[in-house]
């Protein structure tokens, strides 16, 4: 029987649960399916081809279909990825020549000759009001006759699938590892724990749930299952309100409550007056979230409900009714009255709000009995606050400078959903004594929660992964990083693309790339406003995707003319990248003989949904090392950019400081991490051998082999290295 939820097991994980049906000899047909699914970069493993080769033919063939369909969305495969230049990247035409071309088209036809000639009297011509331009003008199967297939290279992507456990065990391991999650998932993986949590919730649970937005998710299916709530403060009643909404459980966007049964109005209330009948200070955060409590009330009527009292009060603290202070005030109180030693003991009641607010806090004292007041402060507030906010604060400290004065520093603010801007940093340096202090406490008390890794064995590209502080706004995809991670870039020919396929209005993205020198100055750009450079060439403009439209950029990275190359996706007109029917962004690599399509799945090394806030996607960028080396930064960031119509030119002076604020701005890495072990036995995997012991393996993916009592981490489960 197959699980309904197999299809999420292999893309969260690259396992496929132990295929079952009737015995029989699938050899050619699983064989067949290797081969099938090594034309777009993946293959099964030896223990997983071993099974379906025992396996009935028929029951191969369906693994098979369903698996494919899967891996074929992984990596972008699933849509047909046209160009408006038909033989890209032979054959791009000069911008002007383009243009002209265009023109002359629109001249000769009766329909458009009129309004062409008219614009022209003007001086300036519309292109979007050329008949020809931003149109394909040949089928799929015409631009595929082209083109010559893809040679094989060495260098090309395999991604092995595993044979995995049963499918009702991986789905129930699954569940428990995202609803475990330490660090708060992306959008599409809180979807995924929403489904998995109907299957799963009355089965084996994770330990805890740090996560708020996680236990909101799981509270829904709770509440639906008749199972206990997991409530302890109000703020979790809210956020599970919003999630039986279908709504934004961070509370960071609006959420439009629906009318709700009066059972669910009964499990609220009396979860919230259960909450604050424990613990009436915590009424104090009702104001943080004001009026979606006000619209909240008016959904739940807790006037019908006079039982539950407490209840009732949370809505009268939001109606302003009852007055409440807020922790925040409290402490704030304390400071403008200079008593520094008193906001840091009020402060020890919140260890993550006390370490979040060491670096004002050291500024702050004037006197070495203040400073030993923080310190102390910190330093039981780290033996009780969360790993992830042990490593935030951490990775703040490293890039804190140890000057008293920063002249003519930025900051670069990237919010929870991946929206970036740059300002001066305003802010005097921490004094260095104090830094080394800090950081010292810290790292000793991060150290002391790591587990022990036995033999640890490394891919070397994976050294330079950054930690997953937060899984927010890193979309899913294949071969997605964390910001600010480097990884290597190897090959001669950098090509990416973007799909986009509007839902009900004309919709026009912009693949755009911007070079840069060393300087984070623009020597060059490749956009439809700039077809050809000695770069690269750009595959045309397409500016409506009623059935789906793809734009690439490919760049021979040996005629690159600066050091580093931003890739970006412009909205300029129609739908959002939140609100268009499916939008993703990714890009290959090549050896300069290998031709093939404009698009070819096994050369993909990484693809991601664009589903962010802004109106300007920047991925990633590409930095040229001093060893002549390319490497990967990832960015994963959304600019606000204009309403619409917004072009390369214009996001250039934001982009060159976004690109040297992450660049040169120091993280928290796999490297860094591996380094707090101390003793532990560490080697360098070589690609090649594999030890015949258990290890704690970590690379960019798992090789055949290990033993099978081996931990493995890879970019899939990255966040499971998060301490507690």
């Amino acid at each position: 029987m197959v699980h309904p939820l197999e299809h999420l097991v292999v893309r969260h994980t690259h396992r496929l649960p132990a295929p079952e049906g009737p015995i029989g000899d699938g050899a050619a047909a699983a064989r067949q399916f290797d081969s099938a699914l090594m034309s777009v970069g993946f293959k099964l493993s030896g223990p997983l081809l071993e099974r379906l080769a025992g396996l009935s033919q028929d029951a191969v063939v369906d693994i098979a279909v369903r698996t494919l369909t899967g891996v074929r969305e992984l990596v972008g495969d699933h849509v047909r990825h046209n160009t408006y230049f038909i033989g890209f990247p032979a054959n791009v035409p000069d911008t002007l020549d383009f243009w002209m071309q265009c023109i002359r088209e629109a001249l000769a036809d009766d329909e458009t000759r009129e309004g062409t000639l008219e614009q022209l009297s003007t001086g300036v011509v519309n292109l979007l009001t050329l008949p020809s331009y931003g149109r394909y003008q040949h089928t799929y199967s015409q631009m595929l006759d082209h083109h010559d297939e893809l040679i094989a290279a060495a260098g090309d992507r395999v991604t092995v699938l595993h044979l995995g456990q049963d499918a009702p065990d991986e789905v129930g391991e699954l569940y428990r590892k995202l609803a475990g999650s330490r660090t708060p998932l992306s959008e599409e993986h809180l979807r995924d724990l929403d489904v998995l949590a109907t299957h799963c919730v009355d089965g084996p649970q994770p330990e805890g749930i740090p996560v708020r937005e996680n236990r909101a998710v799981i509270n829904k299916a709770r509440l639906r299952a008749g199972t206990g709530l997991l409530l302890d403060t109000v703020t979790d009643v809210l956020r599970l309100a919003c999630a039986l909404a279908d709504g934004d459980v961070s509370l960071l966007g609006p959420t439009k409550f629906v009318k709700l049964s009066r059972p669910a109005r009964r499990a609220l209330l009396a979860g919230l007056d259960a909450v604050v009948a424990a613990a009436p200070a915590k009424l104090a955060d009702v104001s943080v979230h004001r009026e979606v409590w006000k619209r909240l009330g008016e959904r739940l009527h807790p006037h019908e409900f006079p039982q539950w009292p407490y209840a009732a009060q949370v809505f009268a603290v939001a109606r302003g009714e009852q007055r409440v202070r807020s922790f925040a005030s409290r402490v704030e109180e304390l400071l403008g009255r200079g008593d520094l030693a008193g906001a840091v003991s009020l402060l020890e009641s919140a260890p993550g709000v006390l370490l979040r607010a060491l670096d004002r806090l050291v500024r702050l004292a004037r006197t070495d009995e203040e400073y030993a007041a923080v310190l102390a402060g910190a330093e039981k507030a780290a033996r009780q606050a969360a790993g992830r906010v042990l490593l935030s604060v951490r990775q703040h400290l490293l890039n804190r400078g140890d000057q008293l004065e920063q002249v003519g520093a930025r900051r670069v603010f990237i919010n929870r959903l991946g929206r970036a801007w740059v300002t001066e940093d305003t802010r005097p340096a921490l004094p260095g004594s104090a830094r080394e202090q800090l950081i010292e406490l810290l790292d000793r008390q991060i150290a002391s929660r790591l587990p022990d890794a036995g033999a640890v064995l490394i891919d070397p590209d994976f050294l330079d992964v950054a930690l997953p502080l937060s899984g927010k706004a890193v979309t899913s995809g294949l071969g997605v990083l964390p910001r600010g991670s480097v990884s290597p870039v190897e090959g001669e020919l950098l090509r990416f693309f973007v799909y986009w396929k509007q839902r009900s209005q004309t919709t026009d993205y912009d693949l755009s790339a911007v070079v840069l020198d060393e300087n984070y100055e623009q020597v060059t750009w490749l956009s439809y406003t700039q077809l050809t450079d000695v770069e690269g060439r750009h595959s045309g403009d397409i500016t409506e995707a009623p059935e789906g439209a793809s734009e690439f950029i490919e760049l021979r990275l040996g005629a690159v003319r600066g050091s580093f190359v931003v890739p970006q996706v412009l909205l300029y007109s129609g739908e959002s990248f939140l609100d268009t029917e499916e939008s993703f962004f990714g890009f290959m690599l090549r050896e300069g003989e290998q031709k093939g399509r404009p698009f070819e799945p096994r050369s993909v090394r990484m693809k991601s949904d664009l589903r962010g806030p802004g109106r300007v996607a920047l991925p990633l960028v590409f930095q040229r090392g001093d060893d002549g080396r390319w490497r990967a930064h990832w960015l994963n960031l959304y600019l606000k950019g204009m309403p619409a119509a917004n072009r390369v030119e214009e996001t250039r002076a934001t982009v060159e400081e976004l690109a040297r604020g992450i660049v040169e701005r120091e993280q928290l890495t796999v490297r860094w991490m591996i380094g707090l072990m101390g003793d532990t036995e560490v080697t360098l995997w070589d690609g090649k051998s594999t030890p015949e012991g258990p290890v704690t393996y970590l690379g960019m993916q798992r090789p055949e082999g290990l033993h099978p009592e081996s931990r493995i981490f890879t970019p899939e489960n990255l966040r499971d290295l998060i301490p507690e």
